[in-house]
């Protein structure tokens, strides 16, 4: 079993023949679970998947920020890279536009300002 730290050191290109690996190695184990193989075979189908979702993670993430470095300083950002977040925050008023007052808002403010009132103590 590979630890992802240990995958990160890697390149791109024996990431990608580990991963050929595992999934050969998983091929073999299916045909032993279907032949009667040992009880430790079809135990190990569980690992290998798990380091074939790691390998494919790590691979995934490295493409990612290639993109961001490449994309870096660009007008547009990819939707891919974009925050997340959910669908109502994405297309909630930004903070500039929320504060924005109509001209007649504007009137109304400056000529009818909130009354101050002094109480008596």
């Amino acid at each position: 079993m590979v630890k992802a730290y240990e995958l990160r050191g890697l390149p791109k290109e024996e990431l990608l023949k580990t991963l050929a690996e595992n999934r050969k190695q998983l091929a073999e184990l299916h045909v032993a679970k279907v032949t009667g193989g040992a009880a430790s075979k079809i135990a190990k189908i569980k690992q290998v998947r798990k380091s074939i979702a790691r390998v494919l993670t790590v691979h995934n993430q490295q493409q990612k920020e290639g993109i961001r470095k490449a994309s870096a300083g660009s007008k547009y950002v990819s939707k891919d890279l974009r925050m997340k977040k959910t669908r109502a925050l994405r297309r909630a008023l930004s903070k500039e536009h929320k504060a924005k007052k109509t001209l007649k808002q504007q009137k109304k403010d400056t000529h009818f300002p909130m009354r101050r009132y002094a109480v008596k103590a």
